[in-house]
């Protein structure tokens, strides 16, 4: 499983660096929307979307986004995350609107940096490109 994140956006990297201490069975690698890689992997799936306002995972071939993609994430977490997937039940037109009112006030909320995150040499492995 892939989970593309926006590289320069200080709550999505704190996402990042989230997930990967819950994840200690290692299913999830990683990559930014800036890198060539991960604009490679979104066209070569059809991912239209130029607006990088939500988190995407690809699973099984297949992109999921949104609410959708988060709860998939909690899911395979280690600890009591995973439960977090009983909200899988709401309709997205709830789920997603409150995602997006997050993600559209992520900059505003939580900063953003100049340039991408690098991760640390003991992760660099798990990240894409």
């Amino acid at each position: 499983m892939i989970v593309f994140f926006d590289g320069v956006c200080n709550l999505c990297v704190s996402s990042v660096k989230f997930i990967i201490k819950r994840d200690r069975n290692i299913k999830f690698k990683f990559v930014s929307f800036q890198s060539e890689t991960g604009k490679k992997l979104l066209h070569l799936h059809e991912y239209k979307n130029k607006e990088f306002d939500t988190l995407i995972l690809l699973k099984n071939e297949k992109i999921y986004t949104k609410s959708t993609a988060a709860l998939l994430i909690s899911k395979e977490l280690n600890g009591l995350w995973n439960l977090l997937y009983v909200f899988i039940v709401l309709p997205k037109l709830i789920r997603d609107p409150l995602y997006l009112f997050i993600s559209n006030n992520r900059y505003k909320w939580f900063g953003k940096k100049d340039f991408c995150w690098l991760p640390s040499p003991e992760h660099k492995s798990r990240f894409l490109e």
